[in-house]
């Protein structure tokens, strides 16, 4: 089994209870939002890294994050941006299993044509009532399953 830790929106934030979370994964993902280099530094030390630029993300240093990425984990294909407004492209006709987005800060889970449709929710600075959050998706045997985890009560 194949564990990726899904976290976006941290503004600049990465909380212990997020690093604790992550510990063990094959690979982090970062939907955007990332606030300050130091996040995906600090990332890329717990697993490898992959990770798109979301709107707050301006200083000269996201210049070398793209805002788009899309790969491949054992047969399964992923297509990761910031914004799900901003998907301009049909991922079950494209080959996507799973679509990762960020930026609403509401955890979200949605299977459609057989498309997964994943947003981990906010790990950074807490936004009116929403939780704070990340999810842990698992790829078994062309399985993929996908759960959140809460990090702030």
């Amino acid at each position: 089994m194949t564990r990726i830790g899904v976290i976006s929106d941290t503004h600049g934030v990465l909380r212990p209870e997020a690093v604790e979370a992550l510990e063990g994964v094959d690979l982090i993902v970062h939907a955007g939002d990332i606030g300050k280099p130091e996040v995906l530094e600090a990332l890329a030390a717990i697993a490898p890294l992959r990770a798109v630029r979301g709107n707050v993300d301006k200083s000269p240093w996201a210049d070398a994050v793209p805002s788009t990425d899309a790969f491949e984990v054992e047969g399964v294909f992923f297509y990761l941006l910031h914004d799900l407004a901003e998907l301009d492209l049909d991922p079950a006709a494209g080959g996507f299993q799973v679509v990762i987005s960020g930026h609403s800060h509401q955890p979200r889970e949605e299977w459609r044509d057989e498309v997964l449709y994943l947003n981990p929710g906010s790990a950074g600075p807490r936004r009116f009532r929403l939780p704070i959050c990340l999810s842990i998706l698992e790829l078994a045997d062309g399985d993929i399953t996908a759960h959140h985890v809460d990090l702030v009560s």
